[in-house]
């Protein structure tokens, strides 16, 4: 399904053996069962396809600023697109990537206008006909999902992060957590590629955890109303990173769900493809941004509605495009993504990998929810000695790990080996640790954490290496 991510699907019926085979080769990286993506969307509110009202216009300030040509693509992966629906019948820049299928189904589980429907809120073009969405100029480019497995949204991601700069949009995702899903996402980050991603629409069942929206280094959007409160069905996450409206969006769809092509839906679904065309907008305009600054602009230039601050019903905020346009241009937050070993290391979530020339310093940002580790890859030559330190005004500790660590979570005897040392003073007090190679040169692995209650912070990062 994806081989540049080396994953591959198995028919059920001979995965048993084809695991237990691999597994005895030790080629086995993991194994995970496919599982079919859940859409936020369809709560119908209102059978009148003509509604005029796109009451959000106004509330993330879509009126208040002119959108550029089409600038970085905005990739809808989802359901197929109504390629035949007056909305994009001839709109101009709409590339499908793989073949639209939409057709009617009788699965409830299935929503075959589910792609028209979040589409057109990213992208339908200013013509006279039906609606308008967000950013009417856009580059818009369709992936079909078919029946939405994850192994099938692993292809998509791999497929179109390879074509380089741009934001993907995904209105669902997966119950609880996928190794998998993660791996793609941060290679598509790598590659330069945004994943936006609606938060769902599980409120009254206990907000579960879907994925990607639950995922490090993902744009993570949540539903409000006309009144700015959060919506009775957008999931309370500590993963939230904004909010958007949700609820009476005006959508496009094939007129075998609606017969006049067009009617009202509720859900996050709706939000997501919002802030997914404002950040190709944002983009377009301020291109000297890497995807990490991208995504601060947009979290930090939101709204601030209900508990000041960052809170899980919200995030940091309701969309702003006019925001974003002029908000000051954060620090760049190096190497990112680099949670864990695969990372930084070669021929794992990338090829070559990525490495900390030293010496170094350097500063970083940490966060619990969205960056929640930063490991550098550091060549240490034979008898080399390597030194490390952190500072900050919260609390960001350090470790040092050998050659042979596969990850920084490790425990028992792989900690054991693998640990050289760590430093976890208490405040603001600087951490620092040192390590000496007594082989031959090889590459370690530098650390920096947060310490307990602290859920994020800006840190400086001192590295060297001396020889003996």
């Amino acid at each position: 399904m994806s081989p540049s991510l080396n994953v591959w699907r198995v028919p059920a019926t001979h995965a048993g053996r084809a695991v237990a085979a691999l597994r005895a080769e030790r080629i086995l990286a993991r194994a995970e069962p496919d599982q079919r993506f859940v859409p936020f969307g369809r709560l119908a509110t209102s059978s009148d396809p003509l509604v005029p009202s796109e009451w959000w216009i106004h509330d993330v300030g879509d009126d208040q600023v002119e959108a550029p040509a089409a600038g970085v693509p905005v990739t809808v992966l989802d359901t197929g697109l109504d390629l035949s629906h007056p909305e994009f019948r001839s709109r101009p820049g709409t590339t499908a990537l793989n073949p639209q299928v939409v057709v009617p189904s009788n699965d409830p589980m299935e929503e075959p206008e589910h792609g028209t429907a979040v589409s057109s809120i990213v992208a339908a073009p200013s013509n006279g006909v039906g609606l308008v969405g967000v950013y009417p100029q856009a580059a818009l480019q369709e992936w079909d999902f078919g029946d939405g497995l994850l192994s099938q949204v692993l292809a998509g991601l791999d497929a179109v992060s390879r074509r380089g700069r741009g934001v993907i949009n995904s209105s669902g995702g997966f119950l609880g957590f996928s190794m998998l899903l993660e791996e793609a996402v941060d290679r598509a980050l790598r590659r330069g590629t945004i994943v936006v991603a609606a938060v769902g629409n599980d409120r009254e069942r206990g907000s579960r955890s879907f994925v990607p929206a639950s995922l490090p280094h993902v744009l993570t959007v949540g539903g409000t109303d006309e009144n700015d409160h959060v919506t009775f069905f957008s999931n309370r996450s500590s993963a939230l990173d904004l909010a958007a409206p949700a609820v009476n969006m005006p959508v496009a769809v094939p007129t075998f769900s609606s017969p006049s092509g067009y009617t009202n839906f509720n859900g996050t679904s709706f939000s997501a493809p919002l802030v997914s065309g404002a950040a190709a907008w944002v983009w377009t305009l301020r291109p000297q941004l890497d995807p990490t600054q991208v995504e601060d602009v947009m979290r930090d230039s939101a709204r601030d509605v209900g508990a000041k601050g960052w809170d899980p019903d919200t995030g940091f905020g309701i969309l702003s495009i006019p925001a974003a346009l002029a908000a000051k241009t954060p620090a760049k937050n190096p190497q990112e993504p680099n949670d864990d070993v695969d990372l930084v290391r070669p021929h794992a979530i990338t090829a070559s990998g990525t490495r900390l020339a030293t010496p170094a310093r350097l500063q970083a940002r940490l966060d619990i929810a969205k960056d929640p580790e930063d490991v550098y890859r550091v060549w240490v030559p034979a008898h080399a000695r390597i030194s490390a330190g952190t500072h900050s005004a919260a609390n960001v500790n350090v470790a040092l790990w050998g050659p042979k660590t596969r990850s920084v979570y490790e425990r028992g005897s792989a900690l054991r080996r693998d640990l050289i040392g760590y430093s976890q003073r208490s405040g603001s007090a600087p951490d620092s640790v040192r390590g000496r190679n007594a082989g031959r040169g090889a590459f370690y692995y530098v650390d920096a954490f947060l310490g307990k209650r602290v859920s994020r912070a800006s840190y400086v990062l001192k590295v060297a290496v001396a020889p003996r």
